[in-house]
């Protein structure tokens, strides 16, 4: 499945589970919600909403952490021989490369 579509029908029950929760509760679908007094309900109501939202995100960064990976990232080696070349413009004749450094004690 698509990332955007993924992304879509997490948005989609991230807008109607909570709304659905509300109007369950308000017109008494759960069982033992009619035995609520109206602050109860309304507390109850919120809390599972907001929990239920929660649950939809959950549910979406594990749905999203088992996509396999496109492809491996490599650096562009232009951009890298670029930043390269860069750095040692920078340090200048006088100041040693601590990179070079290393390689030599090595």
């Amino acid at each position: 499945m698509e990332v955007m579509s993924k992304f879509l029908i997490a948005s989609a029950f991230m807008w109607t589970v909570p709304i659905a929760v509300l109007y369950g509760f308000n017109h008494n679908f759960f069982p033992g919600s009619a035995s609520l007094s109206q602050e109860a309900l309304t507390l109850w109501s919120g809390i599972l909403a907001v929990i239920s939202v929660n649950v939809v995100i959950v549910l979406y960064i594990i749905s999203a952490m088992k996509e396999p990976p496109l492809e491996k990232h490599e650096p562009d080696p232009r951009f890298v021989a670029d930043a390269k070349a860069s750095i040692k413009q920078q340090l200048g004749p006088t100041e040693v490369d601590p990179s070079s450094d290393r390689a030599k004690q090595e």
